[in-house]
């Protein structure tokens, strides 16, 4: 026997309502993430502990993200592995950029090293 149609809409009704407030969980969820990075930033800590702190942060709201506002849950697992391909090339750039241009190997150029600045006259 199938269900009467007058209780068929109804069950459809709720079932979007508790979607509804799932978002809206997750969305205050996701707002108290950022207020913690926010926090995190001005800490007095370590560097190296301040950064492992808000990359995992980050990643955490990027799960969140994906997975229930990019309707990713309910997707294929290949499309999954897209999204982690491009965290991974995203974390790998990142890695690199802060390598390539950190402050600790740079040293800012002095007026009391003149061999350091290398003038060419044409």
């Amino acid at each position: 026997m199938s269900a009467p149609a007058s209780q068929a809409p109804s069950s459809g009704h709720h079932l979007e309502q508790s979607k509804f407030w799932i978002f809206v969980q997750i969305a205050m969820l996701l707002a108290v993430i950022t207020g913690l990075e926010l926090v995190t930033v001005y800490l007095p800590f370590m560097k190296w502990i301040l950064v492992s702190a808000l990359v995992i942060l980050s990643t955490v709201k990027f799960m969140f993200v994906i997975f229930y506002f990019m309707h990713l849950r309910w997707d294929k697992v290949f499309c999954t592995i897209l999204f982690f391909i491009g965290l991974v090339l995203a974390g790998g750039t990142m890695w690199a950029l802060l390598k390539l241009f950190g402050v600790e190997d740079s040293k800012p150029l002095s007026m009391a090293e003149p061999s350091a600045v290398v003038l060419r006259v044409a």
